[in-house]
């Protein structure tokens, strides 16, 4: 069971590593404007709080690729632990991202659903 919890960890931190790529570096992409709810005329606006969010997406995803391969290391307690502050932490994220904004509700279910299989798998 490790060996599963330890490749979706990897996994999970991967999708948030590239997420905070797309939020910090293609935000003017009018691409992905309907993804993030912004307007072509808005990115400047919202440029500062965007980039921002993307390198905490990308430092989760750090969090959670060390959390999952510090499992089988010397202190597998301690990436237990990293590994699901971070999931329980994206679970709760996406349920306050739907509360805040109902048309995210499919970007809520991508970030808090598998976070919360691996919270459940390291919890059982």
């Amino acid at each position: 069971m490790t060996g599963l919890i330890q490749v979706l960890g990897v996994i999970f931190g991967i999708l948030l590593i590239l997420v905070g790529i797309l939020e910090s570096f293609f935000f003017r992409d009018q691409r992905f404007h309907r993804l993030f709810l912004i307007k072509p005329e808005d990115t400047e606006t919202v440029r500062m709080w965007v980039f921002n969010l993307g390198f905490y997406n990308m430092t989760w995803g750090v969090g959670a690729i060390v959390g999952a391969v510090m499992l089988t290391g010397d202190q597998p307690a301690a990436g237990e632990a990293l590994l699901l502050f971070t999931c329980l932490g994206h679970v709760l994220l996406g349920i306050i991202l739907v509360l805040s904004e109902r048309r995210l509700w499919a970007s809520a279910i991508a970030e808090a659903l598998l976070p919360a299989v691996i919270a459940v798998m390291l919890l059982v």
